[in-house]
């Protein structure tokens, strides 16, 4: 961050304050960010803003649950989001959002864009409530739902989330360590929200640091209103990832004492690339809204962290379970991985989450099996949450195993050297000369088989698929075991009810491969006997 403020070759004075007859120089293409930023706050009222209540309805984006790796404007769409109220309080770093959401389709602790973690609790009741006190979040499912400790990731988005709103920005410029920066530039093609542009606009953009750490700027128009507000997120993926909010003039409206607040909320994750010139997954839009219900300074009054949530302690549990000779479950957790041993190697089935659960998994595999090496590590498919191990098995020189439909996505977004800056990993810290040689890669299009004579794993390809393209699933011949992930979970003890598609998939690809299975092992849950999945079906 130090570059960018130190392009001013002297200090900055303190916003808002009365002008000194002092020259003051930039670094050329650098302009002073104080009045910029003084009438920004006049034209919207900022400095008559505490809290703010927003309330109307949202739609919510699925980050990183996509069909496939192709041109999708939207990040799938979860339920819509009834009865959308977001409370703001400035001041004291809070927030609390309610909402209205069906249950049974979603887990109960994502909120929406990014945070989807699969194989946690399904949302069970309508209600959802997500609270921010500081550095401390959590969400309830249902309005007496217990409190559930938000990721401390998790809790930086959502305090990040009341910066990036207009009168968040600017409160959060003047706070100490902000140290803003200011540039111009012309728009030619689009003004945020506000469609293309029929003559050319000259804007202003203001950078400030927000938390010590994230590195937010501001498009402000040419009538001092904040159109963009962008910044960068960590996401265990696709690494540094773009996260910005967009308003148009046209969103604002006045709501008393001279405050002026957006009705319109447009926000992306990921890169605005339609034709995707820079990434190959293009998918970006992942929640808007119009909450045109809005009432300045309603507080939240008191967020009181729960004690619970305070004490929350996020240890990477790892539980290891035989499951054959020389086959072991490795769970503890929301995603298992299945270790299989073979003569010389062992093969990881999953790598999922982020770096910290598999290298808790890594650490504990070779604390059982000290002398093979990690050689391969199977990837069901593309979903984030499945995805976010494989950088670490990199690291540790493993060869990834994954169908040619993710190789793209893989490449050019996910197992690049592209740095991290704001979590750095252990690729980004220790970058392997093999990332960018090509043999650690084995991309499957039907069939694929490791042996060492003795022992067997196949690797199928599941299609049609109505959950996601490019799935693999592992079969052990000799022990009937079969290795899947969200096409059965079996995270309670209690089937469901009824058959879902996914289900159906699996069941039909193992009758059509002709798979003598006894036992299913899913990436979700626990170990079910094939007969009992068959109950399931028939």
């Amino acid at each position: 961050m130090a570059s960018i403020h130190s392009r001013a070759r002297i200090a900055l004075l303190p916003l808002l304050l009365p002008a000194i007859l002092v020259a003051q120089e930039f670094d050329h293409g650098y302009i002073d960010p104080a009045p910029i930023l003084a009438a920004a706050s006049a034209a919207i009222g900022e400095e008559s803003l505490s809290c703010i209540s927003i309330s109307g309805s949202a739609y919510s984006g699925m980050v990183g649950q996509q069909y496939i790796n192709a041109y999708e404007v939207d990040w799938p769409r979860g339920e819509p989001l009834r009865n959308y109220t977001r409370i703001i309080d400035f001041e004291n770093v809070r927030m609390m959002e309610t909402f209205d959401r069906d249950p049974g389709n979603n887990p109960a602790s994502w909120k929406y864009g990014l945070g989807w973690y699969g194989g946690t609790p399904t949302q069970q009741e309508e209600r959802q409530v997500f609270s921010l006190n500081g550095q401390y979040a959590w969400h309830q499912d249902g309005t007496d739902g217990e409190p559930i400790a938000a990721r401390p990731l998790d809790a930086e988005r959502w305090q990040l989330d009341i910066w990036l709103t207009p009168h968040g920005f600017l409160k959060a410029a003047r706070l100490p360590g902000a140290n803003p920066v200011a540039t111009w530039r012309w728009e030619l093609g689009e003004m945020g929200r506000d469609g293309a542009t029929v003559n050319p606009e000259k804007v202003t953009i203001v950078s400030i640091t927000v938390m010590d750490k994230y590195r937010v700027d501001a498009t402000i128009n040419s009538e001092n209103l904040l159109q963009r507000i962008h910044t960068w997120v960590p996401d265990s993926v696709i690494g540094d990832t773009n996260y910005e909010h967009e308003f148009s003039n046209a969103d604002y409206i006045n709501i008393g004492d001279g405050v002026r607040f957006p009705t319109n909320w447009h926000h992306h994750t990921g890169w605005d690339d339609n034709y995707q010139a820079q990434s190959i997954n293009a998918g970006h839009n992942a929640f808007g809204g119009r909450q045109a219900d809005i009432v300045a300074n309603e507080c939240p009054g008191e967020v009181a962290v729960p004690a619970n949530v305070r004490n929350a302690d996020f240890f990477e549990n790892v539980v290891v379970e035989t499951l054959a000779d020389g086959v072991f479950l490795y769970g503890g957790g929301s995603h298992n991985s299945v270790v299989v041993e073979f003569e010389d190697y062992i093969a990881v089935v999953e790598a999922p989450l982020y770096e910290s659960r598999n290298l808790a998994v890594i650490d504990e595999i070779v604390e059982r099996i000290p002398d093979k090496p990690i050689r391969f590590v199977i990837n069901t498919h593309q979903h984030h949450d499945h995805v976010g191990g494989l950088r670490t098995y990199m690291h540790i020189g493993a060869t990834i195993i994954t169908h040619w439909k993710n190789y793209d996505f893989y490449t050019n977004d996910v197992l690049t050297y592209s740095q991290r800056t704001l979590d750095p990993d252990m690729v980004s810290l220790w970058p392997p000369t093999e990332l960018a040689e090509g043999y650690q890669y084995e991309t499957v299009r039907e069939n694929y088989v490791l042996t060492d004579g003795n022992r067997i794993m196949q690797m199928s390809y599941v299609h049609p698929s109505p959950h996601v393209e490019g799935m693999l699933v592992a079969y052990l011949p000799e022990e009937k075991i079969l290795i899947e992930a969200d096409l059965f979970d079996a995270i309670t003890n209690d089937l469901p009810e009824e058959a879902s598609r996914e289900n159906r998939t699996l069941y039909n690809h193992v009758q059509r491969l002709g798979l003598d299975v006894e036992t299913i092992v899913p990436i979700h849950g626990q170990p079910t006997p094939w007969e009992d999945f068959e109950e399931l079906i028939n």
